[in-house]
């Protein structure tokens, strides 16, 4: 049903139900499989929160109780069957105790020698009966004619191999077994709690839990949902919606996203997604809105007609209500937006500003630095920019974040990046930071780290944050010289979205393993003669220098090499192996936070 509404994205569910319950989803590539789980709790009844009512039957009668009122019936029933079954085990005990000693009386005393003159069965039990006359006051019951005939069905192979020592022992044991549960029985509280603290040890092996204990209310339903339709402008007749198909495109969305719209009077909103929906006229930004949000981060020039002056402000759009129309400007008539920009990650940004020609001003071309602004409520003014007309406004350039680097995580699973501690941690990035990827056939490529961007996990071998003083060294195989090779070099070519082939482009050349580590060391087979062979381990760092990207390096081996290499990671707490936008950590914490970096540097 979520996936027919488009709230989630599968190809099929498969029944493997036997003995025990297996549904199989299979999901379509690209689709991340955390993301995937998070949504089936999101947008399915995979967790149903239900509040039963407690009724449970005491003396054929029902009664509805808390958890509280139940647990104490429970816990107190089985402390009465923890205290039948130690009567029970006191009985069984004081009957073995009360036999052994009958047994080793008959024995000892040679009471079963009296009868041998007996010409009847009640002669029989009476003389035994007689013969443990001096001792039955020490017996804790009568003892009955049962008990006498038992001892007459004792065979003589067991009375000639009678050990007293061993008939002794056991009837301590019996006394000690005796006294012990005599002690529960008289301390059954303290018993019945060790005997709930020894259930899991005594009976939980092969029983472990199957189920996790999660919870699953912290997902946000916008976060996992699918980006299911396309999302259109027009900006002259003030329309968006996922149903424009002819006008603008602006971005993928899902259709329970929230859109926000500035338009060019200052005025702004925040609507649900739909079809198609009237905004208002002169659209000068549109985007998909994020809730709390605080990286996003807009830059606006308005003036203020009623005052003649032109305001400056930076401010972040967190909390709203929907479809309700809020002002950038100070909300006078006639107010109008001169200069607007959006910045996912709180970049700083130059502009340059131009007044008109005919105005009273001596400067009338100067420049201002959003950075210098702090970041305020969607509610604030802003700062005075000029009093005078303002012909035109161009950005000079962006700067770097302001609110400090954005984490970056790597989903190996779809490709993607993502900042939802999904898979491997790439680092903090600015506004300036790249990515850099490398694949199979002996390129890399960097990009910047937009979330749109998308890897191909079938060709990637490493991914990580781009340090252009990094070393790399790479093993590779030459097709036409039939070897391999061993080549360290630094990333000179740094076009954006270009791959670099660095190896050679000869056919049948390959890539076979490449490493930022700062002193790699490989390990690989060469051939010994015959079918042995030997391994070998080379570190890199002093098997050759580093050269241009370009190079064909040195050969590896001038024996026959296998082509089964294994990176050795060597941990190393020296600073010296550290270069510069390495990740670090100290006590846990990423130096990179605040003041954690002053310390370190």
């Amino acid at each position: 049903k979520a996936n027919d509404k488009g709230k989630i994205k599968i190809k099929k569910v498969v029944d493997n139900t036997a003995k025990d319950v297996e549904i199989q989803i299979d999901i379509p590539s690209g689709i991340s499989p955390d993301v995937t789980i998070d949504a089936l709790y999101a947008f399915t009844d995979c967790e149903v929160s239900i509040s039963p009512n407690a009724c449970i039957i005491i003396d054929d009668t029902p009664h509805f109780l808390t958890v509280e009122e139940i647990l104490r019936l429970s816990t107190d029933n089985t402390k009465e069957l923890l205290r039948q079954e130690l009567e029970i085990k006191l009985a069984e005990l004081k009957e073995k105790l009360l036999y052994s000693s009958l047994e080793r009386i008959f024995i000892e005393n040679r009471i079963y020698r009296d009868i041998e003159e007996c010409e009847t069965w009640e002669a029989v039990i009476e003389t035994i009966d007689k013969g443990l006359d001096p001792y039955k006051a020490q017996f804790y019951r009568e003892i009955t004619e049962e008990d006498i005939v038992r001892l007459t069905e004792i065979k003589i192979k067991r009375i000639s191999r009678f050990d007293a020592f061993k008939a002794d022992e056991l009837i301590r044991n019996l006394e000690t077994d005796i006294q012990e549960t005599e002690h529960h029985l008289a301390n059954l509280v303290d018993y019945s709690i060790a005997y709930f603290e020894n259930i899991l040890a005594k009976h939980g092996k092969d029983k472990e839990r199957k189920a996790q204990i999660m919870n699953f209310e912290t997902i946000q339903v916008r976060r996992v949902a699918v980006a299911n339709e396309k999302l259109y402008v027009n900006r002259k007749e003030g329309f968006i919606g996922y149903g424009l198909k002819k006008d603008e495109y602006v971005k993928d969305c899902s259709d329970i996203d929230d859109v926000i719209v500035f338009r060019g009077d200052g005025k702004y909103l925040v609507t649900r997604v739909s079809d198609k929906a009237f905004v208002g006229k002169d659209i000068i930004h549109v985007d998909v809105w994020k809730k709390g949000d605080e990286r996003k981060v807009y830059h606006a020039v308005y003036r203020d007609p009623k005052e003649g002056k032109n305001y400056i402000k930076r401010f972040a759009v967190t909390a709203i209500t929907r479809d309700r129309e809020y002002d950038v400007t100070k909300g006078n008539k006639n107010s109008k937006l001169i200069y607007f920009t959006a910045h996912p990650n709180s970049e700083e940004e130059t502009i340059s500003v131009y007044l008109t020609a005919n105005c009273r001003a001596k400067k009338k071309e100067f420049e201002f630095d959003f950075g210098s602004l702090a970041i305020k409520g969607r509610a604030s003014q802003g700062n005075v920019l000029t009093k005078y007309p303002i012909r035109k406004i161009v950005q000079k350039e962006i700067g770097s974040s302001t609110l400090g680097g954005r984490k970056i995580w790597y989903d190996e699973t779809v490709g993607r990046l993502n900042v939802e501690k999904r898979g491997q941690f790439l680092g903090e990035f600015d506004t300036e930071d790249l990515i850099i990827a490398f694949y199979r056939n002996g390129s890399y490529q960097l990009t910047n780290f937009e979330l749109t961007n998308r890897f191909d996990i079938s060709k990637l071998v490493l991914i990580e944050k781009f340090n252009s003083k990094k070393i790399y060294s790479a093993i590779h195989y030459e097709g036409k010289k039939k070897d391999y090779y061993v080549k360290r070099f630094q990333i000179e070519s740094t076009k954006l979205g270009k791959e670099f082939v660095f190896i050679s482009e000869e056919s049948g050349s390959k890539l076979m393993l490449i490493s930022s580590q700062p002193k790699p060391q490989v390990k690989y087979q060469v051939s010994a003669g015959g079918r042995k062979k030997d391994d070998v381990t080379v570190d890199l760092a002093e098997f050759i220098d580093v050269k241009g990207w370009k190079a064909l390096g040195n050969r590896l081996d001038s024996r026959k090499v296998y082509n089964k290499f294994q990176e050795i990671i060597v941990e190393s707490e020296d600073s010296e192996n550290l270069q510069v936008g390495d990740s670090v950590e100290w006590e846990g914490k990423d130096l990179n936070e605040k003041n954690q970096g002053k310390l370190f540097e």
